[in-house]
């Protein structure tokens, strides 16, 4: 979605949403609240052709190519993958015309590519990107956008150094749903926001990273060594290869994969630039498979009070060893109401507190004489009328149309951006707000330490 296209969503959504019934929307929950269609925004046609490439063709690289293309003018001329076998499967996928190689660099010097998609580990991020945009190519980056901290300054400098297109790949914040939702935060619609709280549990193998591994795996159809890059040398492992998320050395574990996520969200609708200090603690509980990262974490974020926002307590939790079967929430917590994110959709809960201080219950009232008592619900009636006595309880759910990919539109995002020079929804100095505190997750659990983040200059105090 354009930014054109975006405003323009914004200003005509109460025209433009549909009432449903509740039934046709699980996650909406059982109650029955009505539900705004949201309408998602018209797609620029295409004035030009852009050719693109992607690096890492496991699974977000099949899906974000299989996305892009989607969008209109755009077209696969070439991929990388250290494993033979990937660069098969492209050719069957998407024809036999694609250029394939194992050599990423091999496409940086092509002039037929305007753009790259980067899908590999985490460790390669930053120095494909960098190499990227010093090619002069528009870059789309997998979240995280970086292994480390000081990875982040360096992309950011590149970017600011070459003017190139660069898009982080977390693609919630394209999303019709955040945007509608930071437009009801905005709107004040739940008071004073003082606490959030989110998790995103799995209970499953895959889910737990532990990904199928191809038969033919050997040193002979992987090149072990070069994604390697410059950690430990290791004797040829296909463990470590194809479920390379399960390693610190390649990934940034759950918080990396998963927290930055809720973070993004988070940070969009909100305005925030991060919080001041993270803490976080977990265990490795379930999948004792070799790998050296926890399957569970939970986090403590602290926001300090900027002009966008108050100060409030962020609290995330992953749980891959939940024997409920999983599920995901995050709620945005005020003093007049809450905000509970699913993924394309979200619901505003309001608890107005009534006028009246109320009596009775739990409480002292029941301990005075009864003289006392008679006296004191005298001075009550006349002093709060009926209507003062009451909470306002209301519910309103939003959700995007079945079949809506947020995805597409992050994509649309990016190559608008390459065709018309307008700012990307997610560029360098977003993607490194969100990642830092995902990144200094895994810091405070591994040190057992409180880590100081100061949000503005995106460093460690």
């Amino acid at each position: 979605m354009s930014d054109q296209s975006r405003r323009k969503f914004i200003k005509h959504i109460g025209s433009t949403a549909a009432l449903l019934g509740v039934g046709q929307l699980a996650a909406i929950g059982r109650e029955r609240t009505p539900v705004q269609l949201l309408e998602p925004g018209k797609s620029i046609a295409a004035n030009d052709k852009i050719r693109i490439a992607c690096i890492g063709m496991g699974i977000m690289g099949f899906g974000d190519v299989q996305t892009a293309l989607k969008v209109p003018g755009v077209d696969l001329v070439g991929a990388a993958d250290l494993y033979t076998g990937h660069l098969t499967r492209v050719k069957e996928v998407f024809g036999p015309q694609v250029f394939t190689t194992r050599d990423y660099r091999e496409l940086l010097t092509r002039k037929d590519i305007d753009a790259v998609i980067i899908a590999t580990p985490d460790h390669w991020h930053d120095t494909i990107a960098i190499a990227a945009m010093e090619a002069g190519k528009a870059v789309y980056c997998e979240k995280p956008m970086v292994q480390q901290i000081e990875e982040g300054h360096q992309v950011i400098a590149a970017q600011q150094r070459t003017k190139a297109v660069f898009q982080v790949g977390s693609q919630r914040v394209s999303s019709i749903a955040l945007i509608e939702a930071r437009k009801r935060y905005q709107a004040g619609d739940i008071g004073q926001l003082n606490a959030v709280e989110a998790r995103m549990d799995r209970h499953s193998a895959l889910g737990a990273w532990q990904y199928s591994i191809p038969p033919d795996a050997s040193p002979v159809t992987v090149d072990f060594d070069t994604f390697l890059k410059d950690t430990a040398r290791l004797p040829f492992d296909p463990v470590r290869f194809f479920r390379w998320r399960n390693y610190r050395a390649y990934g940034t574990g759950i918080p990396g994969d998963l927290f930055v996520h809720l973070i993004s969200g988070l940070h969009f609708i909100t305005g925030s630039l991060g919080p001041e200090s993270i803490y976080a603690s977990g265990n490795l509980v379930q999948w004792k498979d070799g790998r050296d990262v926890p399957d569970t974490v939970v986090a403590i974020f602290n926001y300090p009070a900027t002009k966008e926002h108050p100060a409030f307590q962020t609290t995330l939790r992953v749980n891959f060893a939940d024997g409920s079967g999983g599920g995901q929430y995050t709620r945005l917590i005020g003093t007049e109401g809450v905000l509970e994110l699913g993924w394309n959709d979200f619901k505003i809960k309001k608890h107005k507190l009534p006028e009246a201080p109320g009596y009775g219950g739990w409480d002292t009232f029941h301990t005075f004489p009864k003289a006392q008592q008679d006296l004191f619900v005298k001075n009550y009636n006349a002093a709060w009328p009926a209507a003062s006595r009451k909470p306002v309880e209301t519910a309103t759910a939003y959700a995007a149309p079945n079949g809506y990919d947020d995805r597409l539109d992050h994509f649309t995002n990016f190559f608008t951006s390459m065709r018309t020079g307008k700012p990307v929804v997610e560029d360098a100095v977003f993607g490194l707000r969100a990642a830092g505190p995902a990144l200094l997750t895994n810091e405070s659990y591994f040190t057992k330490k409180l880590v100081s983040w100061d949000p503005v200059k995106m460093k460690i105090m």
